[in-house]
């Protein structure tokens, strides 16, 4: 077979996942996984497609990183399945082209850690990328909600990449929600995670927090952007001395650090996307 434009590629592809769609409710896919140094790379395929999308965790610091220990999958999901649907925001939509679930689930056994935060990355020709894409990164405990932690939207063809300061499932969605609603949810999300913190590290982060709310209300987006750059500078220079930074696959310790980071970097995404695209 010749090789395929990506666009050709792209209406090959939605035939044969929407034919294995109609197969099944929900169906795994191979991934193979590779590591080098702090870096996992999954690459996701399916018989007749090939890769769909390549996964990348990077991470800080980590130790007992293997193919094994990060424990990831993947699964096609059906867009009308009710249970899933109730998982996710209103006005939110999975991709007919790519309904794509990833899972990190590493094996309480593995010996996987990491400490702060880590990045992840889902590379796929089967998106097209457009300037103020709509496309998000969504992340959920399993059987839980999911909510967007978006830090980029990249061209290439799409790059979706988000923080993590841990684990579960993984969703591209398409967001038409209000920006202004997207930030108000992720001002609050930060509130509760400062509010789980040691009491005498609260009222700087509260301090910040307020300070980029109240600029993100008057529409001095620069200011609100410098107050969430020093949450995250805050949370960097307190990590593991003041504030625990620690992920490990025992699940006995709580990466406060690391949440703190990876909510200020989705915060900053969604109020520069504000400043440039408005509601």
């Amino acid at each position: 077979m010749k090789k395929l434009t990506r666009c050709a590629f792209r209406i090959w592809s939605a035939l044969v996942l929407s034919t294995a769609m109609t197969l099944a409710h929900a169906q795994s896919l191979p991934v193979e996984v590779k590591v080098a140094g702090n870096t996992a790379t999954a690459r996701v395929g399916l018989p007749l497609v090939g890769t769909l999308a390549d996964v990348t965790l990077t991470f800080d610091q980590v130790s007992g990183l293997t193919p094994s220990s990060v424990g990831i999958s993947a699964q096609l999901v059906s867009l009308t399945d009710p249970l899933l649907r109730g998982r996710l925001p209103s006005l939110t939509q999975i991709t007919s082209t790519l309904p794509l679930l990833i899972t990190v689930e590493p094996p309480s056994a593995g010996g996987l850690s990491f400490r702060r935060s880590g990045r992840y990355e889902l590379h796929t020709i089967l998106l097209p990328y457009s300037v103020g894409s709509h496309l998000r990164v969504f992340k959920a405990p399993l059987d839980g909600k999911f909510r967007d932690i978006t830090e980029e939207i990249a061209s290439g063809s799409v790059r979706a990449r988000s923080r993590y300061g841990g684990f579960s499932q993984f969703l591209v969605l398409v967001d038409l929600r209000a920006t202004g609603t997207v930030v108000a949810e992720k001002i609050s999300y930060l509130r509760t995670r400062i509010a789980r913190l040691p009491a005498s590290e609260q009222p700087a982060f509260t301090t910040l927090l307020n300070a980029a709310e109240s600029a993100i209300a008057s529409g001095n987006y620069a200011n609100a952007i410098v107050a969430i750059d020093s949450i995250t500078a805050r949370a960097t220079a307190r990590a593991g001395t003041y504030i625990p930074d620690v992920w490990r696959s025992t699940r006995d310790v709580e990466n406060h650090a690391g949440e703190l980071i990876a909510g200020a970097a989705t915060l900053k995404f969604s109020v520069a996307y504000l400043r440039d695209y408005g509601q």
